[in-house]
């Protein structure tokens, strides 16, 4: 039989997982010899079972009625005791904090025989136990019996009649009572249950049923909290703060969780109970008034915050109360933190010599480091707001409003902040995104075009703004409420809440961006603590960190903020813009001579580019991959093209007419699954083979150039032999060595890896498509039709866009670098897809042996943090 229920005595704070961080950090102060009101806790076996099976787990209620007994036998009076009567409190807790997301019920135990035993303990203070009576009836009927909870407040406020919580005595309690009493038998057709025993099991139930109630499932979710934990029910002898004057309750924390600053921080509130604090009855006093209302206690609390402080070696949240004079405590874990009180803090503790630099690395983490990176808004600005979509790329943006990629490009040349707005973009808005500030879309979502290319680009972006309807043909937008933006207009735009304000919002620069552009100035206290936790990172991790560049800019940056090397180089984004049509002569071509002629005017260009990034790059490798479009990006739309053509009639141009005839011969119905990569490379001749001589060329012209040359989309080795061979004879003509690997973006090339390296040198994982392609998925279209179900379903916690499917593509993965180190085992394996810079996914790597991560420049300190985070926690520990 398993052992469901521990009492404070028996547990500690590293047994989360069983008992929950409420109460493993309650058994951990009693073992410390605090004063902690006597108490067990029910596990999250327990929890589990019962959430299994509908019912409380067989041999449940038998442990709990012998715990109960020992601490009645401890306490000296019973559960409900008519006379002299225990109360308990009944208490979530699981293992990751979830702070006000499951229940809770206080003053088990009273009914109306013993309230008059709570008036003889307190010494004939009936207003106190008549009080803490009508407190048990509201929560219980609130979270046990599912009563809507403005019931009771409508009372609360109606018996009140605009007086002070204070200002009401027994009588107004007792009768509070009665009408307390009398909506739980309306609500509910039965009476408030009498019996104290019963009490406690169904609020134990009930704390057991809420770990799956929608607020505390929306929080795991957004907290990638797993589903399967549970949560324990921690049942303690009530203490009460609620006495009187003397009494109290109150939050602190051993730091600032806001700055990191030391100091004292937290709330107190006399003659109330702990739910008081927060739910605003009355305005708190800062916990320093406590010293002038008690000394002895205020004392005392200030050395059990040092003592759990110095004993957890972080900053600590804890609750307590105070009954007449008399200090206990309630509750400590770890603190939440700002990100930037996260990155003090951390470093605090190493200079007071609590922690090592091994564990203030680890006490951060890439997503705060995230924060701290983009730019925001000063000030409250909730007045202005017209609406909130998908917070798709961090930070903070204000310009003129437009609607078209040319016109902010036009706009940014004339030294105007411009906010790019479309329904969606696409690869032609490019250069348009490049000039804005942000991008708002009132379509797509976190891994839509405008979300990934804006996050590569350190761009701020809110997409999926649904209530916007956007009309690029009038240029304006309507939100709710009849508020028209016309192109012009100024707007403020949030990426990290998805909030869009009307007008110019104040914008706070980063510091910390600074820093990592190569500001020497560190005057600033987050900038040296930031430098400090990334010196030691980059020092201890195994992983290298590259960068998705196209261009030499990108690539400077990407330096400046660390990165050694360039990871994906993709070539087809070199071909938008004036060269899109090089490439439509190209493709259209019907004679080898107009082929030539077109490849002929596109490689001196690819040359430049190429000799760009080398130049940026001189030193580090630069992998570079032969194009790899869809090929309907480079050609006119079939449709449109059509409806020209017949409406022109006889009057035809011949050119359209011959493109219409090349279009319709090319159309595919998915050219995400159709002629791209390596095909093209082998069915239009001379299109790799030019590429691969520009970057020779262009390496023959860079001292220090390291290329390598990735061959895009193949699926067999076969493929990648034709276009490996060709590559390795146009390098020897030009006496330039490079590498040449493959991208294993399609699941057959994972599955036969170790065929593929014996023609490949290396291999980069291409997770965006190889997500696609496993799951069966189109990105551009599946998020928005159902993604937002599947994660309200549990199918996925996290987009599998978003963070590495670790049991599909991520075992994919592994059997590559496996397999493919078998055939040959200096394989040089890296990343390149969106996850090279998702915290989670950038552990995964580390643990599956690759050798580098590459990812967006502006993703590269969390990156490089990550990688040094990966080397210096365990396998399986929690790497938030």
């Amino acid at each position: 039989m398993p052992k469901y229920v521990y009492d404070f005595t028996e547990g500690n704070k590293d047994l989360k997982d069983l008992l929950g961080g409420k109460g493993a950090n309650l058994a951990e102060m009693t073992n410390l010899g605090l004063p902690v009101p006597p108490g067990f806790t029910i596990t999250t076996d327990a929890c589990r079972r019962f959430l299994e099976d509908g019912r409380l787990p067989d041999g449940l209620e038998e442990e709990i009625a012998a715990h109960l007994a020992a601490l009645e036998g401890q306490m000296g009076r019973r559960l409900g005791q008519a006379d002299d009567p225990l109360l308990v409190s009944v208490r979530s807790g699981a293992k990751f904090s979830m702070p006000g997301m499951m229940e809770t019920v206080l003053n088990i135990g009273l009914n109306d025989e013993s309230v008059h035993g709570l008036v003889k303990q307190a010494g004939g203070n009936e207003r106190f136990a008549w009080d803490s009576y009508r407190r048990l009836i509201q929560m219980f009927g609130k979270t046990v019996q599912g009563i809507d909870g403005e019931l009771f407040d409508e009372a609360l406020e109606e018996l009140k009649n605009g007086r002070d919580d204070l200002k009401l005595e027994a009588a107004d309690f007792q009768r509070l009572v009665e009408t307390y009493k009398g909506i739980v038998r309306e609500q509910t057709g039965q009476d408030f249950p009498a019996d104290p025993h019963q009490q406690m099991r169904m609020a134990v139930m009930a704390v057991f049923e809420s770990w799956n109630a929608p607020r505390a499932t929306l929080y795991r979710r957004q907290e990638r909290i797993p589903a399967d934990l549970g949560t324990a029910v921690n049942v303690c002898s009530m203490v009460f703060g609620n006495c009187g004057m003397d009494s109290g309750t109150g939050v602190a924390f051993t730091r600032d969780p806001g700055s990191g600053h030391q100091g004292v921080y937290g709330d107190y509130l006399q003659n109330a109970q702990g739910e008081d604090v927060v739910a605003g009855i009355r305005n708190t006093m800062p916990l320093q008034e406590l010293e002038r209302i008690d000394k002895p206690v205020y004392d005392e609390l200030m050395k059990i915050m040092e003592t759990l402080e110095n004993h957890y070696r972080d900053l600590c949240d804890i609750e307590f109360t105070v009954e007449r004079g008399k200090l206990w405590m309630l509750q400590t874990r770890v603190g939440k933190r700002t990100a930037g009180a996260a990155f003090r803090i951390a470093v605090q503790l190493v200079d007071q010599g609590l922690i090592d630099l091994d564990e203030a690395v680890t006490r951060v983490n890439g997503a705060q480091l995230a924060q701290l990176m983009f730019p925001r808004f000063a000030g409250d600005a909730e007045s202005a707001r017209i609406t909130k979509g998908m917070n798709a790329s961090p930070g903070a943006a204000v310009g003129k409003a437009v609607f078209s990629s040319e016109r902010a490009v036009e706009l940014a040349a004339q030294g105007e902040a411009v906010i790019l707005v479309r329904r969606e973009t696409n690869p032609d808005d490019l250069a348009g995104m490049i000039a804005a500030r942000g991008v708002l879309t009132s379509r797509g979502g976190k891994t839509s075009h405008a979300a990934v290319v804006a996050r590569g680009m350190g761009k701020t972006c809110v997409c999926g703004a649904e209530e916007l309807e956007v009309s690029t043909k009038e240029r304006r937008f309507t939100a709710p409420g009849g508020i028209v933006v016309s192109e012009g207009d100024v707007i403020s735009i949030d990426g990290s809440s998805g909030a869009v304000y009307l007008g110019e919002v104040p914008v706070v620069p980063s510091p910390v961006v600074e820093y990592f552009e190569g500001a020497t100035d560190q005057d600033d206290e987050l900038v040296r603590a930031v430098d400090r936790i990334m010196t030691h990172a980059d020092a201890s991790r195994r992983l290298r960190v590259r960068a998705n560049a196209d261009n030499a800019e990108d690539a400077a940056r990407a330096r400046r903020f660390g990165a050694e090397g360039i990871g994906l180089c993709r070539t087809e984004h070199m071909f938008l813009g004036d060269r899109r049509q090089l490439v439509e002569d190209l493709v259209l071509a019907t004679s080898d001579a107009e082929r030539e002629q077109a490849l002929a005017a596109l490689e001196p260009l690819q040359k430049a580019d190429f000799t760009e990034i080398f130049q940026a790059m001189a030193g580090l490798p630069v992998t570079i991959r032969l194009i790899d479009p869809p090929l309907h990006e480079f050609l006119p739309d079939y449709t449109e093209l059509s409806v020209k053509v017949a409406l022109a009639g006889d009057d035809a141009d011949d050119k359209d007419l011959r493109v219409l005839a090349a279009v319709k011969r090319l159309h595919e119905q998915n050219p995400m699954l159709g002629l791209r990569g390596v095909r093209l490379g082998l069915v239009i001749p001379g299109l790799f083979a030019m590429q691969v001589r520009a970057i020779a060329e262009a390496a023959k012209a860079v001292e220090g150039a390291r290329a390598e040359i990735m061959i895009p989309l193949v699926g067999a080795v076969q493929e990648l032999e034709h276009v490996r061979d060709e590559a390795r004879r146009i390098l020897a003509e030009a006496g330039v060595e490079a590498l040449v690997g493959t991208m294993i973006e399609v699941p057959r090339a994972a599955l036969t890896a170790g065929q593929i390296a014996e023609a490949a040198e290396f291999f980069s994982f291409g997770t965006n498509d190889l997500t696609q392609m496993t799951w069966g998925f189109s990105r551009d279209d599946v998020e928005a039709s159902f993604f937002s179900k599947y994660l309200e379903l549990g199918v996925f916690g996290v987009s599998p866009f978003e963070s590495l499917d670790r049991d599909g593509v991520g075992r994919l993965v592994r059997i590559a670098a496996e397999e493919g180190r078998r055939t040959r085992p200096d394989l040089k394996l890296g990343i390149c897809g969106e996850h090279g810079g998702d915290p989670d996914s950038v552990h995964f790597c580390h643990r599956a042996g690759l050798d580098y991560v590459s990812c967006s420049p502006f993703r590269i300190p969390v990156a490089r943090l990550e990688a040094g985070r990966a080397a210096l926690v365990s396998e399986g520990s929690d790497t938030r």
